[in-house]
């Protein structure tokens, strides 16, 4: 009699979460804050400048948004004492927007007066379109006591166009990304191609505006995007040193170098913490190439 076999310890959960770990490296800047640090030193050495994220989002436990809190306060405290030339990138549901506006609230004016205090940037990051509306509102008002303050905002939903002219009339500092979410059709764009052609409407009225004094960052790997940035940044009236170009950890490294080369600031974004399983995966989702890093991999081990 020909012999079953079983298939139930072909998978071990520990080794599988070991490789995912290793892969994950590539975009993520480690579990901790000082592994966080030194992945920012690095990125300093090349030219560029750290945007660290403690990952987490949606908390609805009054614990969970204060040890984030705490987090950040300490990451500002790293920034500064290893004199590293970066910000940090804060989500609203991670800090109590979950839980209630007001608390949100406080607790990004704890975290932008300490961000002030420490001499560092900080950037809002947006999310699902349910949290749009209360996030630029906290953003305006943190922005009036914190002019190093910014926000994302996203060229998959309709709104945005009214968002930027809004926050452009506040003297916003602006990242503009796709957006990593989805939305109805009444609220957002349902093809790639009208969230890119949003994106270049949004780019290209910051671009061209002689008047508008704040940052404008262009979040995307989207080599269209990025050379259509280029061209107006030098036929448009924006300032140079304005314009910043902010790229993922570990994604188009040689792109960053050429356009560091070029003189323009450039950006990584390095999330880092205890939470990067869910981000790693929405990575390897991405793009097919990562699917092949993670084989990879699992052969080599």
């Amino acid at each position: 009699m020909e012999k079953k076999i079983s298939h139930s310890q072909d998978y071990d959960p520990a080794l599988l979460e070991k490789m995912l770990f290793k892969v994950s490296k590539k975009w993520i800047a480690g579990r901790s804050n000082t592994e966080a640090i030194n992945e920012a030193r690095k990125s300093n050495k090349c030219g560029m400048s750290a945007i660290l994220n403690y990952l987490g989002e949606g908390y609805t436990e009054k614990f969970q948004v204060d040890r984030s809190v705490l987090e950040y306060f300490t990451l500002l405290d790293l920034l500064r004492s290893n004199d590293i030339r970066g910000s940090i990138s804060v989500k609203p549901t991670q800090i109590g927007l979950c839980i209630g506006y007001d608390l949100c609230l406080e607790n990004f004016g704890k975290i932008s007066k300490k961000a002030r205090e420490s001499g560092h940037f900080m950037w809002i990051d947006i999310e699902n379109s349910d949290y749009v509306e209360d996030t630029l509102s906290i953003y305006l008002r943190v922005l009036g006591n914190n002019k190093n303050t910014g926000v994302a905002i996203q060229s998959y939903l309709r709104r945005s166009y009214s968002d930027l002219l809004h926050l452009m009339e506040n003297s916003a500092n602006l990242r503009i990304v796709k957006g990593a979410y989805r939305g109805e059709k009444n609220e957002a764009y349902q093809s790639n191609s009208e969230t890119n052609q949003n994106f270049s409407r949004l780019m290209n009225v910051m671009l061209k505006e002689s008047s508008y004094s704040g940052i404008v960052a262009i979040a995307t790997h989207d080599s269209n995007l990025i050379n259509e940035a280029l061209a107006l940044s030098t036929k448009g009236s924006i300032k140079m040193k304005n314009l910043q170009f902010q790229l993922l950890k570990g994604v188009r490294d040689e792109l960053k170098q050429q356009l560091v080369k070029d003189g323009y600031m450039v950006s990584e974004y390095m999330p880092y913490g205890e939470k990067w399983l869910h981000y790693s995966l929405r990575r390897l989702k991405e793009r097919k190439r990562n699917i092949f890093l993670l084989a990879r991999s699992l052969i080599e081990s």
